[in-house]
């Protein structure tokens, strides 16, 4: 069994809803550090501000914030997830948001298994730059 943030071989040649499966809980778990850090509160409080910034349609903003600082090769992985072709439909968001979140849990996911997790940090810093002031 690899150990947590060892990087894996070759994380260019998973599906990228893979790599979106995997992403998904590395941004949440960028979310809940940083409310975290914001003070020790009640468990409810810090689940909805967690919520709020892990939602397609947050995530789908943060793709705004990221599209200008983005590599060509996280580019890549990140239009791989969004166009993917999903079973799923979105619960409580507009598809062209979802796709967008799962573009970017695909390229969180990219990142955490290739074991770039300083990257994973400055983009998710950028990603919710604006939040900080909203939350």
């Amino acid at each position: 069994m690899r150990k947590i943030g060892q990087p894996q071989e070759h994380p260019n040649l998973l599906s990228p809803l893979t790599l979106a499966f995997i992403g998904d809980a590395v941004y949440e778990l960028c979310a809940r550090q940083r409310v975290l850090e914001e003070g020790n509160r009640p468990v409810n409080e810090m689940h909805q501000k967690t919520v709020a910034l892990v939602k397609a349609q947050s995530q789908s903003q943060a793709f705004q914030r990221l599209e200008g600082v983005l590599t060509q090769e996280e580019l890549a992985v990140y239009k791989r997830g969004r166009n993917a072709n999903t079973t799923s439909s979105p619960k409580n968001a507009v598809l062209g948001d979802y796709r967008r979140a799962t573009g970017v849990e695909a390229l969180f996911g990219y990142l955490y298994l290739k074991g770039d997790l300083e990257r994973i940090g400055e983009l998710f810093e950028l990603a919710n730059q604006e939040n900080e002031t909203s939350n």
